[in-house]
């Protein structure tokens, strides 16, 4: 396969995963939103910027602080380049370029997302936007779909590939702003803020009944913690997507003779999370903890860009 179509692979899974992640995180936030008080009803709000990153990115344009106008910026604004929109046009143009390599399940399922998002300037009043985040979620899980019956090759794992780096990314950074940054000032840990904020963690990453089936107890967030890192029968945990980070990234080697620092680091990132426990990460700092996976995510993601020539 060449380093280019492998590049616009990895980079489908990644857009497409990143998409339906910041479709998730907007449904969550309208939901939690409209369940707290008037003078903490921009806190959610705020907790999904700093989650993808674009706090500061959002501030640049200029514009006044409100649920619309961030879900705008979220959803469909060009001068993002995180935004839903610009996440499904950037899968759908990397999958223009790798056509030969993508089935035509898969292709379809990029373009009806494409074409939902296509012309739109506004997402609407709250049941729209809603209506707007249901259809890209169904194309999405529909793209999921066609990509689990692909042929088993390297079409198939570069696109898992680029999936499972950006899925962890997300799953860290989701986390990691609950911990340090989402419940506001004079409000009480385990209180009902507290318990509304955890279950729409779990509903962003799908969990809420994975979470009842793992744990008989009641929601705590340290068994929200444990189940999101070391759970590996959770398919956005961080300890699942570093194993099957390392599983393709072992076929790709089998098939190619490609191995290197890519695999390193995957198998040492692996290792770091089996060999450590919930008790230990609050021991030493969950933020500290989270802050560092990132860091080895991004710098796996570096090394398979070198170690493939994605130039």
């Amino acid at each position: 396969m060449l380093s280019r179509t492998a590049y616009n692979l990895y980079w489908i899974g990644r857009y497409m995963e990143r998409a339906e992640f910041t479709t998730r995180l907007i449904e969550a936030t309208i939901r939690l939103n409209s369940l707290t008080r008037n003078a903490q009803s921009n806190q959610a709000w705020r907790s999904a910027l700093a989650v993808v990153g674009e706090t500061e990115g959002f501030e640049r344009t200029g514009e006044n602080f409100t649920a619309f106008n961030v879900s705008r910026y979220l959803s469909l604004a060009e001068e993002n380049s995180n935004s839903i929109r610009a996440c499904l046009t950037g899968a759908r143009d990397n999958a223009r370029a790798a056509r030969s390599s993508l089935s035509r399940e898969g292709w379809e399922a990029i373009n009806r997302a494409w074409l939902s998002v296509r012309g739109r300037t506004s997402p609407g009043g709250t049941q729209a936007a809603l209506n707007l985040v249901e259809s890209i979620k169904a194309e999405t899980l529909g793209f999921e779909g066609a990509v689990a019956r692909m042929l088993r090759s390297e079409g198939f794992w570069f696109l898992r590939l680029g999936s499972v780096i950006e899925r962890a990314d997300n799953t860290a950074r989701l986390l990691d702003v609950k911990y340090y940054l989402l419940l506001p000032e004079g409000e009480q840990v385990g209180g009902t803020l507290d318990r509304d904020q955890w279950t729409t963690i779990l509903h962003t990453v799908s969990a809420r009944t994975a979470y009842r089936h793992i744990y008989p107890d009641a929601l705590k967030p340290w068994l929200v913690a444990d189940m999101l890192i070391f759970r590996r029968e959770l398919p956005r945990s961080l300890s699942a997507a570093a194993g099957e980070a390392v599983a393709l990234l072992g076929e790709i080697g089998e098939r190619t003779g490609r191995q290197g620092q890519a695999d390193r680091l995957a198998r040492e990132r692996e290792r770091k999370i089996l060999d450590t426990e919930i008790r230990t990460v609050f021991q030493s700092g969950l933020h500290q903890y989270l802050q560092r996976f990132i860091r080895e995510n991004a710098a796996v993601d570096r090394a398979i860009a070198a170690q493939f020539r994605f130039g």
